[in-house]
């Protein structure tokens, strides 16, 4: 399809061609995280959750889950003191020593609410973070804490809910340190930052949504936060403009010889005067990620920067303070809404490869 790039300086149009408000459901990341917050505070998370367990289940159902489950994982780290285990449906093993955290935006979710009734049965402490009516919801009464959408938004914009309910939960189990206040304080300036009203010289997300046209874009991470955000901006970039991402940490990347070698080819072989309709077919474009500051982390950016001159540093270090989880909830929407303006300007958004819940 053609991008209209004219469209995303055009408030008029652009909300005219914002037909679901999706725009706006995306801006509204900043509320989901409060609305989740209060509802896990209503629920007495801090206590239910005080007690470190056995084993911290994290059920990737379809949709966002996996996006936030790939960073809560990245966040622990290997020096995590407990286990972390990955699952589509919660372990046949699991038991009273166990947490289980959970999110759909299905309500009619058999399998997880199957595992919600095999859980509460074992006696396992159990979160999940989903609508408040159908079969899930009914799962979860009286045998887990539910943390409702409160702030409505359509099918995929559940990422900022489940990232906070997940990270309350963290936070009371002693195993991060993340605020979560400050987390709904800078998606709000990232949302004012990213308007619709802000020209795109002045707009990250427009920014990075121009950065993106007729390329494929390898996203790779300086650190292994980066690289798990780095997987939701392909799930992003795929479900709004139907754009396909590469994701990768750096030191992986650099194992992939070929791809790396065609990646710094390609991004010193980029010429201003050439004809562009020449230049842009089968370009790649290098971004490269990072959310903590690490001697470590520095070092591999200036190899990495050395390596390809012409790759794109997403760092939200500058406008981000407050630590990891600040600092990946800001990348994160900023994907979101670049894949939204992306998906505007070439006609994609609303159309039929949205994921739409099971029946």
């Amino acid at each position: 399809m053609e991008f209209d790039d004219s469209l995303l300086d055009d408030q008029s149009r652009l909300a005219d061609a914002d037909t679901g408000g999706w725009l706006r459901a995306a801006a509204m990341a900043g509320a989901q995280v409060r609305a989740a917050t209060e509802a896990a505070t209503e629920a007495d998370v801090p206590r239910v959750f005080a007690e470190r367990p056995r084993a911290l289940v994290l059920v990737t159902r379809p949709g966002v889950a996996r996006s936030v489950a790939g960073l809560v994982t990245a966040m622990l780290g290997p020096s995590c003191p407990v286990p972390v285990v990955t699952s589509d449906s919660v372990p046949t093993w699991v038991g009273a020593l166990d947490v289980v955290l959970a999110h759909t935006e299905d309500p009619g979710d058999d399998v997880l609410a199957e595992s919600i009734d095999l859980a509460g049965r074992r006696g396992a402490r159990v979160l999940v973070s989903a609508p408040g009516e159908g079969p899930v919801a009914a799962s979860a009464a009286g045998r887990a804490v539910l943390v409702p959408a409160r702030v409505p938004v359509p099918t995929g914009f559940g990422f900022a809910r489940a990232f906070a309910s997940w990270l309350v939960v963290l936070n009371a189990l002693g195993l991060v340190r993340g605020n979560v206040a400050a987390v709904a304080d800078e998606l709000d300036r990232e949302a004012e930052r990213d308007h619709p009203q802000h020209e795109s010289f002045v707009n990250p997300a427009k920014s990075l949504a121009l950065r993106l046209v007729d390329r494929t874009p390898l996203l790779w991470g300086l650190d292994d936060v980066a690289t798990a955000v780095g997987a939701h901006g392909a799930f992003v970039l795929a479900a709004h403009a139907g754009v396909v991402s590469d994701v990768a940490s750096y030191p992986q990347a650099l194992t992939r010889r070929v791809l790396h070698r065609t990646a710094v080819g390609g991004s010193a072989a980029v010429d201003i005067f050439a004809d562009p309709e020449d230049q842009r077919a089968g370009l790649l474009r290098v971004f490269l990620l990072s959310v903590r500051q690490s001697p470590e982390t520095a070092a591999l950016r200036r190899v990495a920067e050395e390596t390809l001159s012409g790759a794109d540093l997403l760092e939200p270090v500058e406008e981000a303070v407050g630590g990891d989880a600040v600092g990946a909830a800001l990348l994160a929407l900023r994907f979101e809404l670049a894949s939204l303006y992306l998906g505007l300007a070439t006609g994609t958004v609303g159309g039929p490869g949205l994921y739409a819940p099971a029946v």
